[in-house]
C-alpha cells in the first residue's frame, strides 16, 4: 500500500467497519469523488471561491473515510482557503496549484484503494455486468 496516499490502519478499520458494503461504498466514492473534483475545477475556472467549498468539503470527508490522508488534506486546504477567500471577498487564485493537482491525487488514491479493496472488485471489473453474449449465440437470429 502506498502510505503516502493511504493510512493503512485507517483503511483496514474502514474495511472492517463497512464489511460487505465496502466495495459498494468505494464505488460511491469513485462516482461522487469525480463529481466533486469536476465541481472544484469548474469553480476554479470561474474564480468562484464560494463554489469551491462544498465539493472540497465532501471530497475531504469521503476520502478520509477510506484513510486517504493526502487527498483529504489537499481537499481540506482547498476548502479552508476558499472559506477564507469568501470571508475576505478575494478570489481563489492562491489555490491554482492545489486545484491543478487535485485530479491526479484523486486518481492515484482511487487506484490504490481499488487495488487493495478485494478480489471481488477485481472480478467484477474484468467480468463486466451480467452474462457475456457471444457472436455464436446470436447465429440464426434475424430481424423480423
Amino acid at each position: 500500500m502506498d502510505f503516502e496516499l493511504i493510512n493503512g490502519q485507517e483503511y483496514e478499520t474502514a474495511r472492517e467497519e463497512l464489511g460487505a458494503n465496502f466495495v459498494r461504498i468505494l464505488g460511491y466514492f469513485r462516482e461522487d469523488g469525480l463529481k466533486s473534483v469536476e465541481q472544484v475545477e469548474e469553480a476554479m475556472r470561474t474564480r468562484n471561491s464560494a463554489a469551491l467549498i462544498i465539493p472540497a468539503h465532501t471530497l475531504k470527508g469521503e476520502s478520509r473515510q477510506f484513510g486517504s490522508k493526502a487527498l483529504g488534506d489537499l481537499a481540506e486546504k482547498i476548502e479552508m482557503t476558499a472559506r477564507h477567500c469568501v470571508e475576505t471577498r478575494t478570489g481563489p487564485e492562491e489555490l491554482i496549484a492545489e486545484v491543478a493537482g487535485l485530479r491526479e491525487c484523486f486518481t492515484r488514491t482511487l487506484v490504490e484503494l481499488e487495488k487493495h479493496s478485494s478480489p471481488v472488485l477485481a472480478q467484477r471489473k474484468s467480468a463486466g455486468f451480467g452474462r457475456k453474449v457471444s457472436l455464436s449465440s446470436l447465429t440464426g437470429l434475424t430481424r423480423g
